[in-house]
């Protein structure tokens, strides 16, 4: 089920960037993109126990998100051919944005990495609502009627 929930994270990732090319897109909603594969990237480098290279609040336009997202897209795709590095109840050390130290299992890095993604895109619909543009359709259930995704 988390192989499925990545794989859609994915997808809506893409989706939400590709409505952000709308050339009135509001800068609030790129911020947030960037934020989405920031975190997303910081979280994988937790989980792989290796230095983040990109900052959780990266300062990237809609053309750096999209190198981010391939970039992410990469790691994922291995990640997830090779069944995942880690188990799931393995428990990762790290620290947090406030220098806060906590562990976490690797499953819950993950569900929470999804339910994040999905806060921040469900603010990005609505600030392109309010500007008049229409957002991504990102629905989880339209993905997998549609077959978007495996």
């Amino acid at each position: 089920m988390l192989r499925r929930m990545l794989r859609y994270d994915l997808w809506a990732n893409g989706e939400a960037l590709r409505s952000l090319g709308q050339a009135s897109a509001p800068a609030k909603c790129i911020k947030w993109m960037a934020h989405i594969l920031g975190a997303e990237l910081l979280w994988l480098a937790r989980i792989r126990r290796e230095p983040a290279t990109t900052p959780v609040w990266p300062d990237l336009d809609v053309s750096g998100c999209g190198a981010k997202l391939a970039e992410l897209s990469g790691i994922w795709d291995g990640y997830l051919r090779d069944g995942g590095t880690l188990k799931l109840t393995e428990k990762i050390s790290y620290t947090n944005s406030k220098g806060e130290t906590w562990t976490s299992t690797v499953e819950d890095i993950l569900i929470h990495l999804t339910i994040h993604s999905a806060y921040h895109r469900g603010q990005i619909a609505s600030d392109m609502r309010s500007a008049g543009l229409e957002p991504a359709y990102t629905d989880y259930i339209h993905a997998m009627r549609q077959g978007l995704i495996e």
